[in-house]
């Protein structure tokens, strides 16, 4: 098959917009009628670009022509700005988040986005340039995890299981650790600058999403997440979508066996098909 041209639309929301105002906005796009030649027609998609936009951009260059689905893929930068932009018909669908942070959403903006089912887990690792096991981490030691309630709690549980701290049932920051027996000095840091954290911090909690465009391979870490994780990315819509047959098909796509050979093949073991 000839390849195709991966449209991708740089979105323009302003990070500085705030949830709630964008969630005010109208909801969920409406379903276009079917293309007269029989096609699925054209579906937007918002994604970071690493995996989850070059997964797409690979969909729609290697499977979505012949399955008569167009794919548009429309880039953020930031967790923050993809479900208020689905919320309100910028995109019909997204790929980027786990179920939890979509629920965490809803809740606090008042949305009603709903999964679609599990693609991949973006699987994140603790790494470090002084220390080549988690076990080195000593009396004192600095760790860095992010600010984001859903991946601070996702670290936090990573320790907690390794013995090196404890929590609370449901933490999702600092005030849910119970006990610290080696004194480790946290800080919480916005996810997309933790990769630059590395050199001034004994180990750094990195999700896929942000250590795959910085240059991390699985090989530097010193703490990985197991296949077992509640956190696989979903592919996400609204509820006025989530019956639509473009949303139906992109999910096939991006559940096919030849996905799931192109995220092995091109990750290896932080990128793990939700399939598996």
């Amino acid at each position: 098959m000839a390849s195709r041209t991966t449209r991708r639309i740089a979105t323009t929301i302003a990070a500085g917009i705030t949830v709630a105002a964008l969630a005010a906005c109208s909801s969920g796009a409406s379903t276009p009628e079917a293309p007269a030649d029989g096609s699925l027609g054209e579906i937007r998609v918002g994604a970071l670009p690493v995996p989850a936009g070059d997964i797409l951009e690979w969909v729609d260059e290697n499977l979505a022509e012949e399955a008569g689905l167009d794919i548009e893929y429309v880039e953020f930068t930031d967790y923050n700005t993809p479900n208020p932009a689905l919320s309100d018909g910028t995109t019909d669908a997204n790929l980027f988040q786990n179920s939890t942070f979509m629920e965490t959403y809803n809740s606090q903006a008042g949305g009603t986005l709903v999964s679609v089912g599990e693609v991949y887990l973006p699987a994140a690792a603790f790494y470090s340039e002084s220390l080549t096991s988690i076990d080195e981490l000593g009396e004192g030691a600095t760790i860095a995890i992010p600010n984001d309630p859903t991946n601070e709690a996702r670290a936090l549980e990573i320790l907690a299981a390794e013995g090196l701290i404890e929590i609370a049932e449901g933490a999702t920051n600092l005030d849910g650790i119970t006990a610290n027996p080696s004194n480790f000095r946290f800080s919480e840091v916005e996810n997309a600058t933790l990769p630059l954290a590395i050199p001034d911090n004994d180990a750094v909690f990195v999700t896929a999403s942000f250590a795959l465009p910085a240059g991390l391979t699985q090989d530097q870490a010193i703490l990985t997440e197991g296949d077992d994780s509640e956190y696989f990315n979903i592919l996400a819509t609204t509820p006025e979508l989530q019956d639509d047959p473009r949303i139906a098909k992109l999910y096939e796509l991006l559940t096919s066996d030849e996905t799931d050979a192109y995220m092995l093949e091109t990750w290896g073991g932080l990128i793990v098909p939700g399939t598996e």
